[in-house]
């Protein structure tokens, strides 16, 4: 009897953002449909039968197309590109209201991880360390409502990848703060969360798995060679825009050198702080160490990008796992399906 051969639904926001993208940004939307290319190549490599499902304006059509496909898996790549929507947790509820098996996370946790507040809280609530002087604010005048500690982070509530973070985001004076919570508030209609800035160093840990978890090779953000006028932070310009500063003076060493007992540290926060949002199937815990030199959480990251050669690939490949091979895992772990999860489609 002939093997099953799988049919994986790659989907993924096809609508295109307001006004011209610049050439030099990775984050825009030709490097992500190239992704979705190179991941359907690679995928049908290692023996799937591949089809990409765009999703762009029409919800009903979407829904009939994965009707009509009945795919075995839907590998799910949809992102937003509005600033504060919440549509990628609204398709993965979608996906798995028609009972298809998904690629990462369900939808409670990637709505939880885009209210960073709400994401901190959480892990502050189980012990998992944070930074401090979390505070949401959502007009000016509440920067005049709390005494703070300077120097702070200030960036939107709701967004994910950079957005949002530039040289203005560490702030050392109240009214700097009130600045660029002002500039929040009008260019992306959502909160602003401040938080203590934390001086130490950057880490990226990238998880894999299902009910049994792998912390792959810790990877380290290297700011050594930033101007002293930027901020050592991931901004935007930092993670997507070639050809600036930020972005030349921004490095990720993988694998990090790090001292075995604080790596085991870095880990066990990492695994915590994972399965307290809900993570599922692969992810990425971001860490800053404090002052002291204890590592506090800054991001928890559901579906991180699975590019081949960065972030999560890039630890991947140095645990001697290969990029064909992680997206098979990944496949596989969204058959498996997350714990305790009735998974009854509803229509």
């Amino acid at each position: 009897m002939a093997r099953h051969r799988y049919h994986v639904a790659i989907v993924y926001n096809a609508a295109s953002a307001d006004g011209p993208e610049s050439p030099l940004d990775h984050g825009g939307t030709d490097e992500l449909r190239s992704m979705i290319r190179m991941m359907a190549r690679v995928l049908r490599r290692v023996g799937y039968r591949v089809t990409i499902v765009p999703l762009a304006n029409d919800l009903m059509k979407f829904q009939r197309r994965l009707r009509t496909l009945k795919p075995d898996v839907v590998f799910n790549q949809y992102e937003d590109i509005l600033h504060g929507a919440l549509y990628d947790m609204r398709v993965a509820a979608l996906v798995q209201m028609m009972g298809f098996p998904m690629t990462g996370s369900p939808a409670l946790a990637l709505g939880l991880t885009r209210y960073k507040f709400m994401t901190a809280s959480l892990l502050q609530g189980v012990g998992v360390p944070v930074p401090p002087h979390n505070r949401v604010l959502e007009q000016i005048g509440d920067v005049d409502r709390s005494r703070w500690k300077f120097p702070l982070i200030v960036q939107p509530s709701r967004e994910d990848a950079g957005i949002g973070l530039d040289r203005q985001s560490v702030v050392h004076t109240k009214q700097a703060l009130r600045n660029k919570v002002r500039e929040i508030l009008r260019t992306y209609h959502q909160p602003a969360l401040v938080q203590g800035f934390l001086p130490g160093r950057e880490f990226n840990v990238s998880i894999i798995g299902g009910r049994r978890l792998t912390v792959l090779p810790l990877a380290e953000v290297d700011y050594s060679t930033m101007p002293a006028n930027i901020p050592p932070i991931m901004s935007y310009a930092a993670k997507w825009m070639e050809g600036t500063e930020e972005y030349d003076n921004t490095r990720v060493i993988c694998p990090a050198t790090v001292e075995p007992a604080l790596a085991r540290r870095i880990s066990s926060i990492a695994l915590r702080a994972f399965r307290a949002a809900g993570v599922w199937g692969y992810g990425r815990v971001d860490m800053r160490l404090d002052e002291k030199g204890l590592p506090r959480v800054l991001e928890v990251n559901c579906n991180p990008s699975i590019e081949d050669e960065v972030a999560l690939s890039r630890s991947a490949a140095q645990a001697g796992i290969p990029y064909p091979q992680l997206l098979d895992r990944v496949v596989k772990i969204a058959m498996e399906g997350p714990p305790f999860d009735v998974g009854v489609p509803m229509f």
